[in-house]
């Protein structure tokens, strides 16, 4: 007797937690926001770099900092074994960040020979092995920028920190984010942060065991990152502690105060906030946020910071590179998006009207096989004029040609035996029920209208 046993279904496959797929009617507020990005950046001297998304884990333990939660907790590291006798094993991690990535390009191509100064932008995934919420996924997109070059180049200069905040400011208001807010501070120089460190370590000793645990070891290991905490319970342990503007260099402070006279002159709104260290070991001096409107009108929450960065005068020797001052950013590209979808939601509530995407400018309807290839060939020719175009197909019923065309299209054209013998075409327009005969000739023209 034949085994009646059934072989279990498989489960079907699901994307990985922490990631997903963004499907057609998603990408192109996607595409709208890169596609500004890019223009935008272009004006202002920027060309683009395409980096590898997995580089040597010591890249980013010694760009980053081995103590920061991102290298510590969040990076997806493999060991690369060796394929063959005269190679080595090596320690691999998909990039948490870009701009490790970006300055060590810069220092292999030795792009500082030039004696120009380099401004790189990048648009890709970044991988992080954190805890998924609401615009925070395990893989996650950024748009971001860095100035960097010899000191010579005048890359050390107030005046890079306030051109890229003043384009940062520029791109959300032509994305059109309402009520955003540029929060800023500076921790100084190297020097001045090992004095502040250090202040920070005495005030933190008598209350050390009154924090969170995350902020206990961060009292230890890297004080500067207990004021980034977020825990409610430390607040206002975390606010009485120094300030580092009481610690600034003159030098340091003067590059400040330069910065902030260079974004009174554009008009640049800023916060002073002195809590503001970010969260990786490399910034110096100019650190910055540029957050949206708290709540649920920005489609984050409570965490609402669209994009960060600063300053990292001594990245390139940490990576055994020669002196090279830079200024980047990133912008958290999910979070963005968000929330330019929760402030279209909520102009279309107030306006009574729906979110739709944009309709194709034409759907064909063959009305029997035979009329297939001549339907293709006008859809070839119409999208060679620059129209959005669909085509059905000569097995459809009318009623599904029609039913297909009006989701997807404004227009239907109608294409049978009689309209290819005499080349006059009937359309039919759905948003007024309008039914004409237009000649071939005359087509693209009334698709246009």
């Amino acid at each position: 007797m034949a085994d009646s046993k059934k072989t279990p279904a498989r489960p079907a496959l699901k994307a990985v937690r922490g990631t997903r797929d963004l499907l057609p009617d998603q990408t192109p507020l996607w595409n709208h926001v890169e596609s500004t990005a890019r223009a935008l950046f272009a004006r202002y001297g920027f060309g683009e770099i395409r980096t590898p998304i997995f580089e040597s884990t010591d890249l980013f333990a010694r760009g980053v900092g081995e103590e920061t939660d991102i290298v510590s907790k969040e990076m997806f590291t493999w060991e690369d074994r060796a394929r063959a006798a005269s190679e080595k094993a090596q320690q691999l991690t998909l990039r948490p960040e870009n701009t490790a990535g970006v300055v060590r390009a810069y220092i292999e191509h030795k792009l500082g020979e030039t004696g120009q100064l380099q401004k790189l932008y990048y648009i890709g995934p970044q991988f992080r092995r954190e805890r998924p919420q609401r615009g925070r996924y395990r893989q996650f997109w950024q748009i971001g920028a860095e100035v960097i070059g010899p000191q010579s180049s005048g890359s050390e200069s107030p005046l890079r920190d306030a051109e890229i905040l003043e384009m940062l400011a520029s791109l959300l208001t032509e994305l059109g984010i309402r009520d955003w807010r540029l929060e800023l501070n500076s921790v100084g120089s190297t020097e001045d942060r090992i004095r502040y460190n250090q202040a920070l370590r005495e005030a933190l000793a008598p209350i050390k065991h009154l924090l969170c645990e995350d902020n206990q070891r961060r009292a230890e290991t890297n004080p500067l990152r207990v004021l980034d905490s977020k825990d409610e319970a430390d607040q206002d342990l975390i606010n009485a502690l120094p300030k580092i503007a009481d610690y600034l260099s003159d030098d340091s402070r003067a590059h400040f105060t330069q910065l902030l006279a260079a974004l009174d002159a554009c008009n640049v709104p800023y916060n002073l906030n002195p809590r503001l260290v970010r969260g990786l070991d490399y910034y110096t001096r100019t650190t910055f946020e540029f957050t949206a409107t708290t709540g649920q009108a920005s489609g984050l929450g409570t965490q609402n910071a669209l994009l960060g960065g600063g300053r990292y005068d001594g990245l390139s020797e940490m990576l055994g590179g020669p002196r090279a001052p830079g200024i980047g950013f990133a912008i958290g590209e999910d979070r963005l998006i968000l929330t330019l979808q929760a402030q279209q939601e909520a102009d279309a509530t107030t306006s009574g009207t729906t979110l739709a995407a944009p309709k194709l400018d034409a759907y064909i309807a063959p009305l029997t096989p035979t009329q297939n290839p001549a339907a293709l060939a006008l859809a070839q020719e119409l999208r060679t004029a620059g129209l959005t175009v669909e085509v059905g197909d000569g097995t459809f019923k009318l009623r599904k040609s029609f039913d297909i065309a009006d989701t997807l299209a404004r227009h239907i054209i109608l294409f049978g035996e009689d309209e290819v013998a005499t080349n006059i075409l009937t359309l039919k327009t759905f948003a007024t029920g309008e039914q004409v005969k237009v000649a071939h000739a005359n087509l693209i023209a009334a698709l246009k209208a």
